[in-house]
């Protein structure tokens, strides 16, 4: 299990623009806003230098981050981070209370394994073909998955996986999964061919065999006729 993400805030009083920007230029923060889980919103502004370095880590956008602000400590999940589109800055973020039941939509990466060894590529030659590199789940917010791990051992030449022949953690579900959203994960494919093509002759040179070869005919005739 990864280790817990945590963020230290402090409370805010001021808000509205002008103050959030005095937030950000004057303090050397991030103005943001805790709600949910039927509780009154909290607004909290974040030391600049730990959100950045938060904001590094993938795990950051899905899993459940902590948030201390003083003796309070908030359970949430990141719904919302703005940045200023021209320079990059951070702006304002968002997060969600929640417990260990709350469900949550997450996208987690899909982790391919035993590519090495995968059966249609070292038996067969074959290629693997990853059509997708992240899914969408439903899952708790206690047991999000760090990644979806995809075993490719077994797959022979020509085969394939698909969404719902996925083992998903316990609880979790891929949202509206039907035969019309089944969608292939990844493939085993033939490698492509490689067609090799004719020479293409330089202008001048095909006549010049043309030539030679009228020559060395009407050698071979002379010849004869001696």
């Amino acid at each position: 299990m990864s280790e817990e993400i945590i963020l230290n805030a402090d409370p805010r009083e001021r808000t509205g623009s002008n103050k959030a920007r005095v937030i950000r230029k004057i303090d050397g923060m991030v103005p943001a806003i805790i709600y949910g889980a039927e509780k009154d919103s909290l607004n909290i502004k974040l030391r600049l230098n730990e959100l950045t370095k938060a904001s590094q880590d993938e795990l950051f956008y899905t899993q459940v981050l902590v948030i201390k602000t003083g003796e309070l400590e908030e359970k949430v999940v990141l719904k919302e981070l703005q940045r200023d589109p021209a320079k990059g800055r951070f702006l304002h973020a968002d997060f969600l209370r929640v417990s260990s039941k709350t469900k949550l939509k997450v996208i987690i990466p899909v982790n391919f394994i035993n590519e090495e060894e995968c059966d249609g590529v070292k038996n067969e030659g074959g290629v693997i073909n990853k059509a997708i590199r992240e899914i969408e789940i439903l899952c708790s917010a206690g047991n999000i998955p760090e990644s979806i791990e995809v075993d490719v051992l077994n797959l022979a030449l020509g085969s394939s996986m698909r969404l719902s022949e996925l083992k998903l953690p316990e609880g979790s579900e891929i949202p509206g999964l039907d035969e019309s959203t089944d969608q292939m994960i990844v493939s085993i494919n033939a490698p492509k061919a490689v067609v090799e093509e004719e020479p293409i002759l330089a202008e001048g040179e095909e006549g010049e065999e043309a030539e030679s070869s009228e020559e060395n005919a009407d050698e071979d005739s002379s010849e004869e006729s001696e």
